[in-house]
């Protein structure tokens, strides 16, 4: 997790990066202590959100204050919060306070939302709810592994990552039944699935609002709104994610990925990587490379 205290000397809420945005996938996820960061900046984290990133807080001890896009939230030991993606939050926690945060990547959420029903729509509402006693005894399994280096750790890591959401998603529906989605929040849900099923085939906004019967500027207006970022950010960063996770874990050329992708042209995909991405396709793989820990794979 990246913090910045702005102490009011910025007017728009920030938008920090973790791996995933940064460093691209050295990790399977990132686990670290509350007070880690926390202490840093006097127990107080100013609003932010991040793009690309899921964040879920484990309060073991001690408490605070949380505000979820707008909406304040008393914590107290054996709370629960979960951050989706692009939603702005921030903390206000009391000294000493202890317990865990654990960040995943879009990349391994794509991974773990393969055919398991409304579990994704579930998980992007900002809550705050009490963690069960399975929920406590996975974080602790997650932090143990995440700071160890032991045989199948990443295999591990993605396990455990896939069972600490589905505690998660249980333990709000638990503490907060799901509504009746507002329309604009299920256009969001739509065009997400939308994005999964046709990414490939590299459909533009209007093909998105003409499916979802909108206009190409109502949907981005609702998708920034919902995610922080426009409808095109969304199909651009999907594909991001594809060729990260190709270059990442398979041995594919970056032509045979570029075409996989859907790119007619490798050079167009290139160009288009860098500038997401900051640097080449060759280049991220390297850095991915030299960032791998030895034995996570």
């Amino acid at each position: 997790m990246h913090f910045s205290n702005m102490a009011g000397s910025h007017s728009s809420i920030q938008s920090y990066s973790l791996f995933g945005e940064s460093q691209h996938l050295p990790d399977v996820l990132h686990c670290e202590t509350i007070a880690e960061r926390s202490v840093l900046h006097d127990w107080e984290l100013a609003p932010h959100r991040h793009t690309r990133l899921h964040q879920v807080l484990l309060i073991e001890s001690g408490g605070g204050v949380a505000h979820l896009d707008g909406e304040q939230h008393a914590l107290a030991a054996g709370a629960l919060i979960n951050v989706p993606p692009g939603h702005v939050h921030a903390f206000r926690f009391t000294q000493h306070t202890q317990g865990w945060v654990a960040t995943l990547a879009d990349e391994l959420m794509d991974e773990i939302f393969v055919r398991v029903g409304d579990v994704r729509r579930d998980l992007a509402r900002p809550a705050v709810a009490p963690a069960p006693p399975e929920l406590h005894q996975t974080m602790g399994q997650v932090w143990q592994e995440f700071s160890g280096r032991a045989k199948a750790r990443a295999l591990v890591l993605r396990g455990l990552s896939a069972t600490l959401l589905g505690w998660v998603a249980r333990a709000i529906e638990d503490h907060n039944p799901a509504d009746t989605a507002a329309p604009e929040s299920t256009l969001v849900q739509r065009l997400e699935a939308l994005i999964e099923a046709h990414f490939l085939e590299h459909w533009q906004v209007a093909d998105y609002a003409r499916a979802l019967a909108v206009s190409p500027t109502h949907l981005s207006r609702v998708a920034r709104a919902a995610t922080g970022v426009s409808a095109q950010r969304l199909i651009e960063a999907r594909l991001m994610r594809e060729a990260r996770r190709n270059l990442a874990y398979t041995h594919l050329g970056v032509a045979t990925i570029a075409y996989t992708l859907g790119y007619a042209d490798p050079a167009y995909f290139t160009r288009a990587f860098t500038r997401d991405a900051g640097l080449s396709p060759r280049a991220f793989r390297a850095q991915v490379a030299a960032s791998a820990p030895a034995t996570a794979m």
